[in-house]
């Protein structure tokens, strides 16, 4: 089954920057475009029945796909109009999707998106990667040779899915790879006998994550030659290291692994950081 590059749009600036985002990833990738918009009937307008409101809702929707149509004549183009909560919409469109993108608001040239309830919940309940776009996201940065920057953690396994989609997306570009581990220093104690014999033997701290970034990516490589890839390594907060590279990626793309809280979903520290700070487009891939 081919799974399209789906859009949830809404009408707004940054819903518009993320269906222009979707359709060009989809043209590049040779995958269908589905729009997904989700509303709700309004009662306060007594002057306008269900019908009705639907009707301006779908004419919205329709100019937004002729707009993209039109930048993109070859592009196949599907729509849905859905009654309902967007989080519920949203995260079943995804699920459906090789990818979800989404707008997410902008603020200021420091803070890059802020991440409303609506985009937290899909994010830590889709099961397909989410794409979240600023409003006035240009083209330009694809273009200028930047790099997919990927964050890589833990063993090979770990961030398999996340490195999966960036070399998929830099293949489909002709854009280079930049994998990023970092790595507090913990205390002493902490260290078992096992994990010090580990560190012993690769010599040192930074030679044994630069050897599990080299091992982590060492299947990825094999399977995309074409991509050139360059290592980062950098004891610090994985989150602060991604930011310090994000002024070089065209895109930046992290795992996920949700978490539910009493208070709602959670979608993890470094996700959440590079979210709401990164001023290129960010993916959010949920672990494998």
């Amino acid at each position: 089954m081919t799974r399209p590059i789906t859009a949830g749009v809404d009408g707004t600036e940054e819903s518009l920057a993320a269906l222009d985002w979707a359709a060009r990833e989809a043209v590049r990738r040779g995958l269908p475009l589905r729009v997904v918009h989700a509303w709700r009937y309004a009662e306060a307008l007594a002057a306008a029945d269900r019908e009705t409101q639907h009707g301006w809702v779908a004419q919205g929707v329709a100019e937004a796909v002729r707009a993209v149509s039109a930048r993109h004549p070859g592009l196949t183009v599907t729509t849905d109009v859905v009654e309902g909560a967007a989080a519920h919409a949203l995260a079943e469109a995804a699920a459906g999707a090789e990818t979800l993108v989404l707008g997410s608001r902008g603020h200021g040239p420091v803070v890059g998106f802020l991440l409303g309830s609506v985009g937290q919940q899909v994010i830590a309940e889709a099961a397909r990667p989410v794409v979240l776009v600023r409003a006035g996201d240009q083209p330009t940065a694809e273009a200028a040779g930047r790099d997919v920057v990927v964050g890589q953690h833990g063993g090979p396994e770990d961030s398999a899915a996340a490195l999966r989609f960036a070399f998929e997306t830099a293949a489909a570009r002709g854009a280079a790879v930049t994998a990023v581990r970092a790595w507090p220093l913990p205390p002493v104690f902490a260290y078992s006998p096992g994990s010090l014999k580990l560190l012993d033997d690769a010599g040192g701290l930074e030679p044994y994550e630069k050897q599990a970034l080299g091992e982590a990516l060492a299947p990825w490589r094999e399977r995309f030659p074409q991509v050139s890839v360059a290592e980062h390594v950098e004891m610090g907060s994985a989150g602060q290291v991604l930011l310090s590279l994000a002024g070089r990626a065209q895109l930046m793309v992290v795992g996920r692994r949700a978490r539910r809280t009493a208070v709602g979903a959670r979608i993890g520290s470094v996700a959440h950081g590079v979210l709401h700070h990164a001023e290129c487009p960010v993916a959010v891939v949920p672990h494998e």
